[in-house]
């Protein structure tokens, strides 16, 4: 039986070390970006070596392709010889390689390695010669080693690249290569879902019952898209800095980064892309005052990302802090008065929100056995009380403070029956105190967003809750 080579990157992990390691670095250890761009300036093959002596990658959660997996090692325990064959260099490499321990050799297609081989067809064709061994790959292989292979096991999902091999070659199997179309996968990555919290921009319009004002109504769409470009912008950076933790995570594995149907090249080029065009269509079209409440928006939400989260009760704070901050930014699109008492309220409900979403991640780490602290966060699974304590006692506070609206003289001015908002305390009071049972009971998605975006009970709380404020306003 021929030794069977098997390329590493885009075919047994979905990523390149080479990236991986930049990916590390620059999420990890800023401190040394001034010298991986010094080495990038001195060429290629500098960059690469940098890399491999600076960056650092841990083989274990790589996103490799299972079913590969399952089938090579049935192979070795069959006897057959398995060669891994790498591109990036033997610091980034030899550790895969140990980490599988299945494989019998490791060959490396570097600069830095000599005798050096332009590609990897001379590469194989000098160890093993002509016909001499068979060949696991995928598209990104190159078509010519196809032929140099006495027989080939195609990675692929494509029937057009799979006719190409095969008419140049012997390919005994064809593994599938899982994934959504590359538009679908780069739209996942965006989370568009999550725009859903921008519709916080609106509430200035609302609650200033300008919602027939046309201009009002342009203004705070063209908000809305805005934040909705630079969050999915901070929603990249986030998923680019946090991989090694999300592919531990049970949910979060399947993001398009974490589980590689993404590049993270890919991210790192479309991340400033975003950010840029949320500013340019905000210093045309909006106040600038909205464009610094934009620009502390993402200035904050990058601090979150690669800081602040890992700090347990600041991290809750940040993310409340951001909600109102939706609000604040609508006040400017704007230009409208400032209410102190949707401010705080606002605090409180989404400080109660972020309280929710720390306890289903605890929730969740506890029913699956975990016993020490909450990866990437700042809490231990003993917290998890006390967090739902906090939790609750802010969801009930901003029912407070929304009953003690009602009483301010200004609300009289605004609605001509300001009494019937009371209807709307006991409203938030069983939304707040169902969406806590839910949690507590392990029944709610881990983002409380997407668990109201799904439920239609708070749907209709939603609504309710709209109507409300109309008939005190409307009623005669």
């Amino acid at each position: 039986m021929k030794p069977l080579v098997v390329d590493l990157e885009g075919t047994l992990i979905k990523t390149d070390l080479i990236f991986e390691a930049a990916n590390a670095l620059i999420a990890h250890e800023p401190s040394r970006l001034g010298g991986l761009a010094r080495s990038l300036l001195g060429g290629r093959a500098e960059a690469r070596s940098y890399l491999a002596q600076s960056g650092t990658i841990e083989p274990g959660s790589l996103p490799y392709h299972a079913e590969l997996l399952h089938w090579l090692k049935a192979q070795h325990r069959a006897g057959r010889r398995l060669i891994l064959v790498a591109r990036s260099p033997a610091p980034l490499a030899a550790p895969v390689f140990e980490h599988l321990g299945f494989f019998d050799e490791l060959l490396l297609l570097d600069e830095g390695v000599e005798p050096h081989h332009a590609d990897l067809k001379s590469l194989l064709l000098s160890r093993f010669g002509a016909q001499g061994f068979d060949f696991l790959g995928g598209r990104s292989s190159g078509l010519t080693v196809w032929r140099a292979a006495a027989r080939n096991y195609l990675l692929s999902s494509s029937a057009s690249f799979s006719a190409k091999v095969s008419a140049m070659s012997v390919v005994a199997q064809v593994f599938s290569c899982p994934g959504g179309g590359a538009y679908r996968t780069f739209a996942k990555a965006l989370r568009p879902h999550q725009w859903v919290k921008n519709t916080l921009l609106f509430v200035p319009l609302l609650a200033a019952q300008r919602w027939a004002d046309h201009v009002s109504l342009i203004l705070t769409a063209v908000a809305f898209l805005v934040f909705g470009l630079t969050a999915s912008s901070v929603y990249l950076i986030n998923d680019l800095v946090d991989v090694g933790h999300d592919r531990a995570h049970a949910v979060k594995k399947g993001r398009p980064f974490a589980a590689g149907t993404l590049s993270l090249a890919q991210g790192w080029a479309s991340w400033p892309v975003l950010l840029a065009s949320a500013f340019i269509v905000a210093g045309l079209l909006l106040p600038r005052a909205f464009c610094a409440q934009l620009a502390l928006y993402f200035l904050l939400t990058l601090a979150y990302s690669l800081y602040l989260k890992k700090h347990a009760i600041l991290d809750v704070l940040t993310l409340a802090a951001l909600y109102t901050l939706r609000i604040t930014a609508g006040v400017a699109a704007l230009a409208v008065p400032l209410s102190f008492w949707l401010l705080t309220f606002s605090m409180f409900i989404f400080l109660s929100l972020a309280f929710l979403k720390r306890f289903t991640e605890l929730k969740a780490a506890r029913d699956t056995g975990a016993q020490f602290n909450l990866r990437g966060r700042g809490y231990r699974i003993e917290d998890i009380d006390l967090v739902c304590s906090f939790g609750i006692a802010a969801g009930y506070l901003a029912v407070l403070v929304l009953a003690l609206y009602i009483q301010d003289n200004r609300t009289s001015l605004l609605y001509r029956h300001p009494q019937l908002i009371w209807l709307a305390c006991p409203i938030l009071l069983f939304w707040t105190s169902r969406a806590w049972l839910l949690a507590h009971r392990g029944e709610m998605n881990q983002d409380p967003v997407v668990f109201a975006l799904s439920d239609r009970l708070s749907w209709l709380i939603a609504v309710s809750f709209g109507v409300v404020f109309v008939l005190a306003r409307i009623l005669p």
